[in-house]
């Protein structure tokens, strides 16, 4: 972990208005994501944020959806852009990796399109057998047509 980075999990440190306009602005996995479903989707994860230990200013983030038991999704990773070469994203990384160590977590996955030799470095590694793993999507192709609950 780069010693000028700290990293915490205390949701009272999040820069609520950065991290959206990381994820909701700038991300290309969410961008238009609502400020309402933004904030949602923080308060129901684990989140971890990356800050300067000197200034306090946050740097990066990441949350995980988890059961904190037998499940997690790693999501929405963000690293600032003037903050990009100085290892927040390895710092956020390895503060993760322990966290989920701890737990004993035995999988977590996560999507990506363009950092995957950041993940390698933490375990993660393309999927031994994809086509078991399904999506609901709604509103693809697929009829959204919903059978009756009556």
């Amino acid at each position: 972990m780069a010693d000028d980075i700290r990293i915490s999990d205390d949701p009272a440190e999040l820069d609520r208005d950065r991290i959206y306009r990381w994820i909701g602005e700038q991300s290309y996995w969410a961008k238009g994501r609502a400020r309402e479903r933004q904030e949602a989707a923080i308060d129901g994860s684990w989140n971890f944020g990356a800050y300067d230990s000197t200034t306090g200013e946050q740097l990066g983030f990441a949350r995980l959806v988890t059961d904190r038991a037998t499940f997690a999704w790693l999501c929405d990773v963000f690293v600032d852009e003037g903050a990009r070469g100085r290892r927040v994203g390895k710092s956020l990384m390895a503060a993760i990796a322990a966290a989920l160590d701890e737990l004993g977590m035995p999988r977590t996955m996560l999507a990506t399109a363009d950092a995957h030799g950041l993940y390698a470095q933490y375990g993660f590694e393309p999927l031994a057998e994809p086509e078991r793993l399904m999506a609901r999507i709604p509103n693809s192709s697929v009829s959204s047509a919903r059978p009756s609950m009556g």
